[in-house]
């Protein structure tokens, strides 16, 4: 899979013409070559349902009059630029309009994206309706007369839907379309017979091609959707929604899974479909670093003018980043990533019955909390293999029923650490810990805020009284040891008895156990990491760092790197090497909900030690080439990185210890 990839939009209205008038060969390929691109997505059919091609499958754009979709290609692969080629697969708004019997529709009968067809947009249609079988030949055709490196097809994936199609597929069954539970089996059934429909139709034409359906989110735990891919490309536009946290999370749940996958960004301010928007180039040097420092290639996503002329000002732009991951590449691909502990992820796990919810966001502040903590980390979900983490930590929602007990119980005899919060561990039913933590459950907590006061030592917090604002667990000493107890309020806030602006006061009164250790682990008894989230407390995360320092005490890696860092440690078997990838930025907001990166403030004297059994031959920056000094002592290579601006790598090269190795 190539590294260095543009997601090249063209959806255009049918009002605009002439269309790729301005397109011309030899401007297309500087402008790839000025941006070091070596894949360029392009279109054969866009949201507005048209094709940039003459097609029997479909209708050519009014305003089109030749075969763009051949020149692009032709151009592409004269400069060895491969081309993936696009189909919307969910919206064609050319159709919509002549077929709304076929459109997704929710329990009320309006359509999404657009309610109705009295205000500008797209909607959305249903794969259980003859759209499919006009889907299907609109591939086929592409497939068949282009040569085309893959298929992207777009806004896809398994979908709520009431139309009359679904509603009547289930009442042919005897089934009650009432019941969400029977339709939600037609949805998967619908998407999966989409999914199988596209592959026995490239696999006839061109075996092998490779095939990624997108829509928008990777979800943990559905390793069978992810299947239904050869690849992934994780949509992560860091200024369009998603955030700096989104793109972490994801990666770090698929690189373990071995599937090749890109992290696609783009090149504008905000998101998708803006017209004259650039990032700072910093930017998407730093986005673009941090999908390799995850072990994935890169994607930008750019938006092609109607006339066909490439944007030098955005070929430039992306050039400033490409340019880097070319010199960088060869210390990035066939990696695999070193972790000390694993996030078994709530959205793979689901939340606890008793809990009495259906959306939160611990995973997110569990992650944001360990890439501040420079931990070395994957996510993960019941499928894989605990005895390959030191530590496994439960976030906030995880009730621990007879499969994942049994899965539990070898990874703490073999050594394995739990850290668990809030209603995790907890048996379904809400009533037990089915994992011995030393504490004894009592029920959920009748005081909401309430506040945490340590026995221990603080990082950068004294000692007082700390509010938790997420819902606490009352528990009991059962064995283990006390590292922190909760305080109770005066009273909870109501109409009678309320105090000052947010909430009462402590009272002092000690209110039970709030942070407990014994010989497997150790349990919080609040859902700290949603609350790290939402609110973001330095003592929320003081107390989970503790909490891991004492789980971890001999972990792999270990760095001054301040929190705004991202550490990451790559194993490159087949070249004999680690990769360590350091990275620093720090995005501000910008208008509303606009996370943006400009400046890169260099750091200097970086320290990392690495834990490793391997023995250390040489350790260098990369691609610089630069010999650094190091020492190698009780298993551990110690370093000075001098600089870093942005994004560094620092590879430890280290001798073959087997005979298998050696023979490789």
């Amino acid at each position: 899979m190539r590294f260095r990839q543009v997601h090249l939009d063209f959806h255009t209205s049918e009002a605009i013409a002439p269309i790729g008038a301005r397109f011309d060969t030899k401007q297309f390929q500087v402008m790839l070559k000025l941006g070091h691109v070596d894949s360029v997505t392009l279109f054969s059919k866009c949201h507005h349902g048209w094709a940039y091609h003459p097609s029997e499958a479909n209708d050519i754009h009014p305003g089109l009059s030749f075969d763009l979709l051949a020149a692009m290609i032709e151009a592409a692969h004269d400069i060895n630029v491969k081309t993936p080629v696009y189909l919307s697969a969910g919206l064609d708004e050319k159709l919509a309009r002549q077929h709304p019997e076929w459109l997704i529709r929710d329990e009320s009968d309006q359509t999404n994206w657009a309610k109705g067809f009295m205000q500008p947009g797209y909607h959305q249609f249903c794969l259980n309706s003859p759209y499919l079988d006009i889907l299907i030949e609109q591939i086929r055709e592409v497939v068949s007369r282009y040569d085309l490196d893959g298929l992207f097809l777009d806004i896809i994936g398994i979908r709520k839907c009431y139309c009359h199609n679904c509603v009547e597929s289930v009442r042919q069954e005897g089934q009650d379309p009432r019941d969400e539970q029977t339709m939600r089996k037609l949805w998967e059934k619908t998407y999966a017979n989409y999914t199988a429909s596209v592959k026995e139709t490239v696999q006839s034409i061109k075996p092998g091609l490779p095939i990624f359906h997108n829509g928008g989110h990777i979800t943990r735990g559905r390793r069978d959707l992810i299947g239904m891919n050869t690849h992934v490309e994780l949509e992560s536009l860091p200024t369009g929604g998603w955030g700096y946290d989104h793109f972490p999370l994801s990666a770090r749940y698929v690189q373990p899974l071995g599937v090749d996958f890109l992290g696609m960004t783009g090149k504008f301010h905000t998101s998708w479909g803006e017209f004259g928007g650039y990032k700072h180039p910093n930017a998407l040097r730093y986005e673009t670093a941090l999908s390799m420092a995850n072990g994935a290639g890169c994607s930008i996503g750019d938006q092609l003018h109607p006339d066909g002329y490439m944007d030098e000002a955005t070929y430039a732009l992306i050039g400033a980043a490409y340019r880097e991951v070319e010199a960088k590449e060869s210390w990035c691909v066939k990696t695999t990533n070193v972790a000390d502990v694993a996030l078994l992820s709530l959205e793979a796990t689901g939340f606890h019955p008793k809990a009495n919810v259906s959306k939160s966001d611990s995973d997110a502040g569990a992650v944001r909390m360990l890439l501040e903590g420079n931990f070395l980390f994957d996510v993960i979900d019941q499928e894989h293999d605990f005895t390959a983490y030191k530590v496994l930590i439960l976030p906030d929602y995880v009730a621990v029923d007879d499969k994942l007990q049994s899965k539990l119980e070898p990874f703490l005899l073999q050594g394995g650490k739990i850290l668990a919060t809030g209603w995790s561990c907890l048996d379904p039913e809400g009533t037990r810990f089915t994992i011995e933590l030393g504490v004894r459950y009592v029920g959920t907590n009748p005081y909401r805020p309430d506040y945490f006061r340590t026995l221990f030592s603080l990082g950068s917090c004294r000692e007082a009284s700390y509010i938790f604002y997420s819902q606490g667990q009352k528990i009991e000493l059962a064995g283990g040891t006390e590292l922190a107890h909760r305080e109770n309020p005066y009273f909870n806030r109501d109409l009678f008895t309320f105090c000052s602006h947010q909430h009462t006061p402590s009272s002092n009164e000690y209110g039970g156990p709030g942070m407990v250790e014994n010989g497997r682990g150790m349990y919080i008894a609040w859902n700290v990491f949603e609350d790290y989230a939402t609110k973001g407390s330095l003592i929320l995360k003081e107390a989970v760092l503790h909490a891991l320092d004492r789980l971890l005490p001999d972990k792999t890696l270990r760095t001054n790197l301040p929190v705004q860092g991202v550490v990451t440690l790559q194993d490159q078997k087949e070249e004999n090497r680690l990769v360590n990838h350091l990275l620093y930025a720090t995005p501000i907001r910008r208008g509303k909900n606009i996370e943006v990166i400009e400046d890169i403030v260099p750091l200097y004297d970086v320290q990392v030690s690495i834990r490793t059994s391997k023995t250390v031959k040489n350790v260098y920056m990369a691609p610089q080439m630069t010999a650094l000094t190091f020492t190698y002592e009780d298993q551990t290579v110690f370093y000075t990185m001098p600089r870093l601006e942005c994004h560094q790598m620092v590879v430890i090269e280290y001798e073959c210890s087997t005979k298998e190795e050696q023979v490789h």
